[in-house]
């Protein structure tokens, strides 16, 4: 078995005049950003390798998340639709057991619904855990299981 983590960028600020791509993570999201990955250090998921978009916000929430992982920051996880990500998840190393991609909605979330199906919202720093089992390169819609979702909101009224 595989085991994708679909994570969205955490809460990002909205500053007037800047690039969208270099929008900065607020505290808040800062803060979300150690708990998504403490999160899944506790479910005793270890990441190969962390696929990230190149915008700050989301090299933020990996660097945060994932400390001490190998980063690929892949430009096609940048405004990408749900297939486009997908087919950036088929190039991953075939040897890997667990891929983190980090990314932006509504991609990512697609991405998550269109695998293992569900109902659910998927906010700033959310993540879904997605367990596969086909290779990497043979993954297609409708094949993946949602082990676990979390969602930094959620934890916060729990």
């Amino acid at each position: 078995m595989r085991t994708l983590i679909v994570l969205r960028h955490a809460k990002a600020a909205q500053v007037p005049g800047l690039a969208d791509r270099e929008r900065p993570l607020t505290g808040r999201g800062e803060r979300d950003a150690k708990r998504a990955g403490d999160e899944i250090r506790a479910a005793g998921l270890t990441p190969g390798v962390v696929l990230c978009s190149p915008a700050l916000r989301t090299k933020q929430t990996a660097e945060i998340a994932f400390p001490e992982m190998e980063i690929s920051y892949e430009r096609d996880i940048y405004e990408a639709y749900s297939e486009d990500l997908l087919a950036l998840v088929h190039r991953a190393d075939p040897d890997l057991d667990t891929v983190v991609l980090c990314g932006h909605n509504p991609g990512v979330h697609e991405l998550a619904l269109e695998l293992a199906g569900g109902d659910y919202v998927f906010r700033p720093g959310a993540f879904a855990v997605i367990e596969v089992g086909s290779a990497w390169e043979e993954l297609w819609p409708g094949q993946g299981r949602l082990v676990t979702r979390w969602d930094p909101k959620e934890a916060a009224e729990g």
